[in-house]
C-alpha cells in the first residue's frame, strides 16, 4: 500500500468516525425520547360520552416513543393505557411518520395520528385544563379523533403564521351505526380539510383562528336502520355511558370554527398567562335520504319543526388563568344539540355543561386538578341534572415533547 493509498484511507475513515460521531451526539437520531404519562382520577358522578366512570379509576394514561429517523423522517408511536370494567385495555393512538425535507413549506405525515381539525383535536388529552373534552368533542369526535390515514399540509411564507391541509382516514370510528350488519362501508370514509391563521398582538398576546370542513362518506343514517333504532335507542339509554372512543352522533358534513388568544407579560408563559378560546361545531345530514324527502312534505303542509332540522351543533368557551407559577384556574362552558331517532321522527336532546378547575403544578412535569361540573339534559339519554366532583392527577415521566399552540 502506498504512503498517498495510506493517507486517503485514514482520511476516509476518520470522516466516517466524525459521521458516526455527530449521529451518536444526536440523541434525536440514536436514541429516541421515550416518555410515559400518567392520569387517575376519582369522580363523584358518571357524565355523558364520558371515557371516565363514576369512582377511582385510570384515565388517558400514554407511554410515548420518539425521534427523528434520519434527516428525512421523524416517527412517532404512542401507546394508550385505560382501565374499563375493571379490565386494562391497551390501544395505539398514534403511530405515524413525518417528513422533515419537503420543499415550498410542505410535508407528509402517513400512518395513525390525530386530525389537525378544529383546536383541541391534535393536542393530547393530558395537556387540556379540564378532565374531559367539551361535550361537543365527545359527541361529535369521540372525545379526540384519531386514525389511519394521510395528511399533506403547507405553511405559507407569510407574515402571519398561515398553514392549511387536508387528510383522508379510513374513518371506521366515524361511521353511522349499521342496526342489521348489511352496510357496505367506503374504506377511505373520511376526509378532512383545514386552515389556520394566527399572528402577535404586540409583546404580550398571540392569537390564531381555524376552519374546517370534515366529509363522512359512511356518516349519514341508512333507511334499513330506521327499523330497529328505536330498540337501539332503548339499548343506549340503559348504556348511556359505555365506554368507546367513536363519535356518538355522525353526519355526512362536519363544519367547524375555532379561535384562540393567549397572553402572558412580555410573553413570558412561565410566570402567568392566561388562555382564551371558543370552537363551534356543526354536523349536518345526518337523516336517511328518505327521511329527508318525508320531513320536507310535512314542512310543505305544517311548516318548520325544529325537530326535524337536518342539523345537529355544539359550542364551547373557555378561560383558564395560571395566575402564579404553581397554580392556574379555569372556567368552561359548553352544549351540545342532537337528535335521536324515535318509532318515526327525531326527539332534540340538549346538553349543558359548566365546568370550574383549580390546578396545582409543582413543576412542568406534575399536576393536580379539582374540578367542579354542573351538567344540564333536556332528554339527553335519560340523564338527569346532576353535580360531579373530579380529582385528577397527571404526571409525565421521561422526555416529552412540546405542546401544540
Amino acid at each position: 500500500m502506498t504512503i498517498s493509498t495510506m493517507r486517503l484511507t485514514g482520511v476516509a475513515a476518520a470522516c466516517a468516525l466524525i459521521s458516526i460521531n455527530a449521529y451518536a451526539e444526536d440523541s434525536s437520531l440514536t436514541n429516541p425520547a421515550i416518555s410515559a404519562v400518567l392520569d387517575g382520577y376519582y369522580q363523584s358522578a358518571e357524565r355523558p360520552m364520558s371515557e371516565r366512570v363514576e369512582g377511582f379509576g385510570l384515565g388517558h394514561t400514554e407511554l410515548a416513543m420518539s425521534a427523528n429517523i434520519d434527516d428525512m423522517f421523524y416517527g412517532k408511536l404512542t401507546a394508550v393505557v385505560e382501565m374499563h370494567d375493571g379490565e386494562t385495555e391497551l390501544g395505539l393512538e398514534e403511530a405515524f411518520i413525518q417528513t422533515m425535507a419537503m420543499p415550498y413549506g410542505l410535508s407528509m405525515r402517513a400512518g395513525r395520528f390525530l386530525s389537525d381539525i378544529g383546536y383541541l383535536n391534535n393536542q393530547h388529552v393530558h395537556t387540556d385544563a379540564f378532565s374531559d373534552r367539551p361535550a361537543v368533542y365527545r359527541a361529535f369526535l369521540g372525545s379526540h379523533y384519531f386514525d389511519d390515514g394521510l395528511r399533506v399540509s403547507y405553511v405559507a411564507p407569510t407574515d402571519l403564521y398561515w398553514t392549511m391541509g387536508a387528510e383522508a382516514f379510513k374513518g371506521d370510528s366515524m361511521q353511522a351505526e349499521d342496526e342489521h350488519g348489511e352496510r357496505d362501508y367506503k374504506t377511505i370514509g373520511v376526509y378532512t380539510a383545514f386552515t389556520k391563521i394566527g399572528g402577535d398582538v404586540g409583546q404580550n398576546g398571540s392569537w390564531q383562528a381555524g376552519l374546517s370542513y370534515l366529509r363522512n362518506e359512511n356518516g349519514r343514517m341508512t333507511a334499513e336502520e330506521h327499523d330497529d333504532h328505536d330498540d337501539h335507542a332503548a339499548v343506549q339509554d340503559e348504556h348511556e355511558h359505555e365506554h368507546s372512543h367513536s363519535a356518538q352522533y355522525t353526519g355526512e358534513n362536519t363544519y367547524v370554527a375555532d379561535f384562540v388568544y393567549k397572553w402572558a407579560p412580555n410573553g413570558n408563559y412561565k410566570y402567568q398567562h392566561l388562555t382564551l378560546s371558543g370552537e363551534y361545531f356543526r354536523v349536518t345530514d345526518f337523516k336517511a335520504l328518505e327521511e329527508e324527502h318525508d320531513d320536507h312534505d310535512e314542512h310543505d303542509e305544517h311548516g318548520h319543526d325544529d325537530s326535524s332540522k337536518d342539523y345537529q351543533d355544539g359550542w364551547y368557551l373557555s378561560g383558564v388563568y395560571q395566575f402564579s407559577p404553581k397554580w392556574s384556574a379555569g372556567v368552561r362552558y359548553g352544549q351540545v344539540d342532537t337528535q335521536l331517532m324515535h318509532d318515526d321522527h327525531f326527539d332534540p336532546q340538549k346538553l349543558k355543561e359548566t365546568e370550574v378547575s383549580l390546578a396545582w403544578h409543582h413543576s412542568h412535569f406534575s399536576t393536580v386538578r379539582l374540578q367542579y361540573t354542573n351538567q344540564q339534559g333536556t332528554n339527553f339519554e335519560g340523564i338527569e341534572d346532576d353535580n360531579v366532583i373530579t380529582l385528577q392527577y397527571v404526571m409525565t415521566l421521561g422526555a416529552h415533547g412540546a405542546h401544540q399552540f
